[in-house]
């Protein structure tokens, strides 16, 4: 049965999930390369984005923060996202010119749904990855992504905004929080004003990591 998740989403100890002052040049803004700095050194991360470049096999850390960072990227058939996820800009698209951040080769090799206000047609990548911009609405995206999914998994992958939005109108099933011990002070909170019991959820799970806590949460 497919399942609405997200997984390897990074806050930190004050409940941000992305540092002020993003920008093209720094997309994850003040402190967002050490929130994430558990991810980005476990050999799941360091396959999984150097994958057909001949680079990276065998390296990367093992341990907790490895496996807990596998099981988020297992059985995985669709992704969703948000638009300050895929890129900067904002608006009316000006050209095609906007890709992503991640060069040629995207790391999903799957289909991914863009949520956006302005359409636009769908971008096939190298890898097998597609990505689609959908302009009414996460359950409209969630649909198409349950459709393509084709049985497995559907991520969704950020930003917090996103995740907000989808844990508000509880539509996602399980959550993995890994919680970084580094305090941003200010940025994206992904817990602002929100009551996560009174929406219905509830933690099933936690694991404390080399780098980081890990903390499972499910929907009641």
């Amino acid at each position: 049965m497919t399942k609405v998740r997200v997984a390897n989403f990074t806050v930190s100890i004050d409940g941000y999930g992305a540092g002020p002052e993003q920008s093209q040049e720094n997309p994850l803004g003040r402190g967002g390369k050490e929130l994430h700095g558990w991810f980005v050194a476990t050999r799941t991360f360091q396959q999984q984005h150097v994958e057909g470049e001949g680079e990276g096999e065998g390296e990367g850390t093992t341990g907790i923060d490895n496996d807990v960072a596998a099981r988020g990227v297992d059985n995985i058939g669709a992704w969703i996202m948000g638009r300050n996820m895929f890129g900067p800009v904002r608006g009316e698209w000006p050209d095609d010119q906007w890709k992503g951040w991640w060069g040629d080769n995207p790391p999903y090799h799957g289909p991914v749904f863009v949520l956006t206000h302005h359409a636009r047609d769908p971008l096939e990548m190298e890898g097998g990855t597609t990505f689609h911009f959908v302009t009414d609405g996460i359950e409209a995206a969630l649909s198409q992504a349950r459709e393509a999914a084709g049985g497995k998994d559907v991520l969704i992958a950020g930003g917090v905004s996103t995740v907000r939005e989808f844990m508000q109108a509880r539509l996602i099933d399980e959550m993995h929080l890994a919680i970084s011990p580094i305090l941003l002070g200010a940025g994206e909170s992904l817990f602002e004003g929100l009551d996560l019991s009174e929406v219905g959820y509830q933690i099933i799970e936690k694991q404390l990591g080399e780098a980081a806590l890990h903390v499972m949460i499910a929907r009641k």
